[in-house]
């Protein structure tokens, strides 16, 4: 009796991440725990094991789940991307200058960060990559220092996420040692000065 009530609860944990998956498909567009929990009649908490549910069914699929920040989002998985590009052929996005990769790199590995922050790694003015880089949406505001001034902070998009081809932001791989000490400990400081 016991084994049958594991299979029920098994199958209808399935069948809610099949569900899950169907909405994200629908809306195709991020969206949150709690509007997921409210369309699916069940508790924010559950949805993060639905989505741990939803990620084990979509393996071996063209498709990933992406978790970012409180939001869950159905995308193409980066090995399918030569095929979803060839079939809808949008323009080609130009490329990104060194300056915004630096820049962006920085603000995913030390979000969220503050401008002054980047620029005292960085050494020169960051408004116009910022602006680039909010514009191709792969960083945006996500919040206000405690500080003086109430500096503006930075955090990568979903749409960063879709780019660069992971699930969550801490799916990027590790920093080299040698980077840790430079520029993320003058990071560091420049963060906890503004």
């Amino acid at each position: 009796m016991a084994a049958e009530m594991d299979g029920e609860v098994r199958g209808e944990a399935e069948r809610l991440a099949q569900a899950l998956l169907a909405v994200l498909f629908v809306r195709a567009e991020p969206l949150s725990v709690a509007e997921l929990a409210s369309t699916l009649e069940v508790g924010q908490d559950q949805v993060a094991e639905l989505a741990g549910i939803a990620s084990l069914l979509l393996q071996g699929t063209g498709l990933l789940l992406q978790d970012h920040l409180g939001e869950l989002q159905l995308v193409s998985h980066p090995s399918a991307a030569w095929a979803v590009e060839r079939a809808v052929r949008p323009e080609v996005a130009s490329r990104l200058s060194r300056p915004a990769l630096e820049t962006l790199a920085i603000v995913a590995y030390r979000q969220p960060i503050s401008r002054a922050a980047i620029e005292a790694i960085r050494g020169v003015n960051c408004d116009a990559v910022l602006d680039r880089l909010q514009r191709h949406d792969l960083v945006a505001e996500v919040g206000r220092s405690d500080g003086p001034g109430r500096a503006r902070l930075f955090g990568t998009t979903m749409h960063f996420l879709q780019v660069v081809g992971v699930a969550r932001i801490e799916d990027l791989p590790p920093l080299p040692s040698s980077d840790e000490e430079g520029w993320l400990t003058r990071a560091a400081e420049a963060g906890n000065a503004g």
